[in-house]
């Protein structure tokens, strides 16, 4: 079965930086392109990046660019995010997905906190 596994979050001053991570497992993790979704108490969850199976294409939400940075190991079938100068309103669950043929699968979720 599919599991997607998040780790990484917590509490964090403005401007400082957290690399998340999310390890999967049951399906073949270099097939598929994977994502970060994250959700803000009272707000719909939004993409936050994306990156094509061999990591060479990245997509980026406008709020992001130039301050996350997400790759993967295909070896490790680990995905990763590099969120640097964060902001308060980055406070969100953050979420690994992936869209597989059958349907989109989504970890349990890592809270990020930026709060002075």
């Amino acid at each position: 079965q599919v599991q997607l596994v998040e780790s990484g979050g917590g509490l964090v001053q403005p401007g400082g930086s957290l690399r998340l991570s999310c390890v999967a497992s049951g399906f073949t993790f270099s097939s598929y392109s994977m994502s970060w979704y994250r959700q803000a108490p009272g707000k719909e969850r939004e993409l936050v990046a994306s990156i094509r199976r061999a990591g060479e294409t990245t997509n980026y939400a406008d709020s992001v660019k130039g301050r996350f940075t997400i790759s993967r190991d295909n070896t490790k079938n680990t995905l990763f995010l590099q969120m640097s100068s964060l902001k308060p309103e980055d406070t969100a669950v953050y979420y690994c997905n992936v869209m597989t043929l059958v349907r989109s699968y989504w970890g349990q979720g890592t809270q990020v906190t930026v709060s002075s």
